[in-house]
Order: C-alpha cells, then structure tokens, then sequence
C-alpha cells in the first residue's frame, strides 16, 4: 500500500501541480490543489524533481478555488487549472514570467496586462481515438498516460469543433478494426474545418467513401490521411481550397499546418510585434512560418524578408507573395536557423527583426543578434523559461528589454505566450 501522507500545500509548480514540502526537504506535486490547501494525499512515484502525489481528501481550502466549468476537468489532460479562480489564475499566470526573469537576473521595463483569450476559442485540436471489441473512445489524453478520456464536452475549442465530436466517433468507429488507434488534427481555417487523419489503419474503397461523404455531411474543406511513421501524406477530399488570413493575404494552408491556437490570441500577439518594430521599414522575419506576422508588415508597407526551413510553410508564404502581385515587398529565404543563424552581417541591412522560434528557444540566432547592431528586437516565445535564457543572451550583447506583452492563449493550461521588445 502506497504511504499516506498529510501536507500543505505552498505553491502551484510550473506544471500547474500544487507543492508541498516534507520534513525532509523533498517536494510532494499535487495535481488540482491551490496554495493553502492542507490535504490527505498518497505519495506516488519518486520524481527528479521530488514525489508525485494525488489528493484523497482536502483537509482545509485555501483561498482561490473556483467551480471547474467542464465534467472532465481532472481526468482529461487538456486543463490544469480550472478549479482557481480567474484573480488567483492571472496572478500565477504571471507569476511564471516573473520568475523565470529572475532566474536569469532580468527586468523588464514594463509588463503589461495579460491578454487572456476567452473561452470557446481554440481552433485546433489534437483528439485520439482508440477502437475496442464494441465501441470507440474519443477525446484527449488523461493527464500523464495514454489512456484516453471520452470526451462529451470542452469549454476551450471552438463550439464548431466541439459540434463535429459525435459524428468523428460514428466515422471512426465504422473506419477502425478492433485495437486500431488514430490520432485526429481538426484546425478551424478560413475556409472551414481542416481535418488529418494519423492512422496506419487500412481505409479501402468503403473507407475512403465514407470519409468523402462526411466530409460533404459535415462540410469540411479537407480531409487528409498521414500514416504515423511518415511525414507526408495525402488528401482524400478537398471540398474548397484551404487557406488562412495574415493581415490582407490569403495563404494555402498545409494539412496539419501551424496556426496560433486562437484567432484572439494571434491578434494579440500580431498588434504587439507592430507596435515593437515601430516605424522600421526593412525587417527580417526569422522562423516565418506561413507568414503569421511577416504577412501583416508586409501587408502595411514593410519590406520583409522571411526566413523559413519548412519547405511546406515557405513554400505557402512564397506562393502568397506571388499572389500579392507586386502589392507585398515580401521575399522568402529557405533557411534551417538552428543550424544556420542569419550572423550579424547578413542582419546589418535590417532596421528590425521579428523572432518566433519554437518552444526550445533559438540560442544560436539570439547569439547573432546579440552581436549585431540592428536597432529594434521583437521576440515571440511559447516558453518563459526559453525566453529567459535567449532575453539574457540579447540584454547580454547590450540590447534592452523594453516591454513584455504576456498572452494566455492556451486557457486553464501551464502555458503561457509572450511578446517582447528589445532596443539596441
């Protein structure tokens, strides 16, 4: 029998998990608790990190707890938050930006207020299903396994997404055989619902009919196929061109392409970088993607110059530009910047760069740009602590932090986005 244990609880983690300390010295993460709870909990795993625990009884509640607003909050992975109020949420949702500063000696001259998305507006969603002897499971992943939760709800998805559930579980529980899994990418577009099917599971011609008719059943603009171990794939319906909008242009969105989670969070972070490069006109768009916002400063006079090493992505930005027909001074370079960094000679010609690396940060072009001289510095990061380090690395070369813009796009998650000016 597992020990025991009653504790209270200090903090909320990075992870979103309460922690409490033992006399010892050794931290207990308690999933689902806030600070100020004292609770009976059974000490799991030990961790790197310290213990795993799961509350049995709350003992005593600390101040800030709040009604979840879904039925599957705490089985279903997706959340971790939702039992906080929205005060005692935002404060932590900060909280991490602030520490992660101070791990690294930084200040900001300013943060402004966290751009909080609201509910119902996530427009993409990573669903699995998993075929049994006589039904379908389908949902997200609980937390910390493989098991899946049947999902009957979710108050962060668009409601068009959230609609399309049912008829995906009668679709895949005639397509999958018994043991079968499939993983299901379903991006809201402006074209509509874009959806990928990841199976190694035989469709056949029936399959393939099936799909074709719940794609019109359900108007989608696009349904694609990709088997797990490879990396492309293939369309099996297309309805209507697929495209997204980047300030005036429409872009040819790829199956399973990137988009931000939210049209609202994307607005947030896209007002924040125009305001960063400021009245730069010559701008170098570093880890472009399909032009979230190289697009849009294009869009409003700029000269950019986008560097991008997805070939799917550049080649949509590219295509983009020609469509323009001369309206957009936008060019594209094909570039992997981990391994290849613009070096501060080649930025030299820029009055300012847009940098949208992935969560893993971008050690080696923050380096460059740390050595360069160009003037105006807008960061886009989906990882505090990444940021930290890559902001050190640039205030180390003499640039400075001027403003941060935090972005909570990912609701009642750890996550947490963000927006940075620099200053030479």
């Amino acid at each position: 029998m597992k020990l025991e244990i009653e504790v209270d609880i200090r903090e909320i983690g990075t992870r979103g998990d309460g922690i409490a300390v033992l006399a010892n010295g050794e931290r207990v993460f308690v999933p689902y608790t806030v600070p100020g709870d004292r609770v009976r909990a059974r000490l799991g795993e030990k961790r790197p990190d310290g213990y795993a625990g799961r509350v049995i009884e709350i003992l005593a509640e600390g101040e800030g707890r709040a009604t979840p607003p879904c039925r599957h909050f705490g089985l279903c992975g997706g959340c971790a938050l939702q039992h906080m109020d929205e005060a005692h949420y935002r404060r932590w949702k900060l909280a991490r930006l602030e520490t992660a500063l101070a791990r690294h000696g930084l200040e900001a001259g300013e943060i402004r207020p966290l751009a909080v998305t609201p509910p119902g507006s996530r427009r993409r969603a990573d669903f699995t299903a998993v075929r049994r002897q006589r039904d379908l499971v389908f949902g997200l992943n609980a937390r910390a396994t493989h098991q899946v939760v049947d999902l009957a709800e979710c108050p962060v998805l668009l409601p068009q997404i959230v609609t399309l559930i049912p008829a995906l579980r009668e679709l895949l529980q005639a397509l999958l055989r018994p043991a079968d899994r499939a993983d299901v990418i379903v991006t809201a577009t402006d074209s509509g619902l874009d959806l990928v099917l990841v199976s190694g599971a035989h469709l056949g011609l029936g399959g393939r009919e099936r799909i074709a008719a719940f794609a019109e059943a359900a108007d989608l603009a696009r349904v694609s196929r990709r088997h797990p171990k490879a990396r492309g794939g293939e369309v099996l319906v297309m309805r209507r061109p697929v495209r997204a909008r980047f300030g005036e242009s429409l872009v040819d969105f790829p199956p399973g392409g990137f988009l931000q989670a939210s049209a609202e969070g994307e607005a947030a972070l896209r007002n924040a970088v125009m305001a960063a490069v400021g009245p730069a006109r010559r701008i170098a768009d570093l880890y472009a993607g399909c032009g979230t916002f190289g697009l849009p400063l294009a869009s409003a006079g700029r000269q950019v110059e986008a560097v991008e090493g997805d070939a799917h992505a550049a080649d949509a930005l590219e295509k983009a530009a020609r469509d323009a027909a001369g309206r957009l001074r936008l060019t594209v370079t094909r570039r992997d910047l981990e391994r290849r960094p613009l070096a501060p000679d080649e930025l030299a010609r820029f009055d300012a760069a847009v940098i949208d690396p992935p969560r893993a940060g971008a050690r080696g072009q923050a380096e460059a740009l740390a050595s360069s001289r160009v003037p105006r510095l807008a960061m886009v990061s989906c990882n505090p602590s990444s940021f930290a380090r890559d902001a050190r690395i640039l205030c180390g070369g003499g640039y400075r932090l001027a403003w941060i813009q935090p972005v909570d796009q990912f609701l009642w998650s750890p996550h947490l986005e963000l927006m940075a000016a620099f200053q030479a």
